[in-house]
């Protein structure tokens, strides 16, 4: 029984554990930084599609759609590869000379000095910014129809006070639209958490891959099988930390909607 205890609290708290658990950050960091952005692109995408011009409608309809329509996977690659080499790209206008453009041959970047060696915090906020990207899409059009939903009415008195356009978009239109708005950016917000375990496709080590690290087959030569497939076994530990995560915010998201909800007329909830 001793011997069993000893083993699994050796077992459990290696270096490779240890690094394991320490990944966890990475998850909770790319979900509240990607929420917080999705929040930001949102806002900014309804308002665009709520402008009296054509051309900010339509930007703000052509982001909600496309972006909306291309899978998160595909999103999740191109867009930090994207960013990654337009940066090269704008560095080597500067510092590549035609010599060592001609001595280059890799087909990218144009030389070495242009190359940016993007590090694990580097692709973390990368990757945050493509999940906000992502899902802002999403949540401009939950905005959106909050917006819509917002008595006329309320929004005339405030014009019938003297406010101005911003005055009356800012104090009266959003700050009652998140009445309507939460329960559906709650559900963006579940897809977004859900989201975070592409992480790894970025080259990030996250629970997902020490998870596939860990749980595979493992042999050491001086002790011979370890343990053999134990994947499940890790994948059901995540199985565990999504779940609770799921349950943290949706009590988050109820607490929101009750202080969203105070100084409100019942009728325009």
């Amino acid at each position: 029984m001793m011997e069993d205890l000893a083993f699994w609290l050796g077992y459990l708290t290696n270096g490779k554990h240890l690094t394991w658990y320490a990944s966890f950050q990475f998850t909770i960091f790319a979900a509240l930084l990607g929420g917080a952005l999705a929040v930001v692109f949102g806002l900014t995408g309804a308002t665009l599609k709520s402008s009296r011009f054509a051309v900010p409608r339509l930007i703000g309809t052509l982001y909600s759609s496309i972006v909306r329509g291309v899978p998160d996977v595909l999103f999740f690659l191109f867009f930090p590869l994207a960013f990654e080499q337009t940066v090269e790209w704008m560095v080597s206008t500067q510092v590549c000379s035609p010599e060592a453009i001609a001595a280059q041959t890799a087909p990218w970047p144009p030389c070495r000095e242009a190359n940016w060696f993007l590090g694990t915090t580097e692709y973390l906020i990368l990757a945050s910014v493509s999940l906000g990207l992502v899902y802002g899409a999403f949540a401009s059009n939950v905005i959106y129809g909050a917006m819509r939903a917002v008595p006329r009415g309320q929004l005339e008195a405030a014009r019938a006070y003297g406010m101005s356009a911003a005055q009356v978009l800012w104090r009266v239109h959003i700050r009652q639209m998140w009445v309507y708005a939460l329960p559906g950016l709650s559900n963006v917000w579940l897809l977004l958490i859900k989201a975070t375990s592409l992480l790894s496709l970025l080259q990030i080590a996250d629970i997902v891959l020490w998870a596939d690290r860990l749980g595979a087959p493992n042999f050491l030569p001086a002790v011979g099988l370890v343990h053999d497939d134990w994947r499940w076994r890790y994948y059901l530990v995540l199985f565990v930390f999504y779940i609770l995560a799921t349950f943290v915010s949706e009590k988050g998201f109820e607490a929101l909607m009750r202080r969203a909800g105070r100084g409100i007329l019942s009728e325009a909830r």
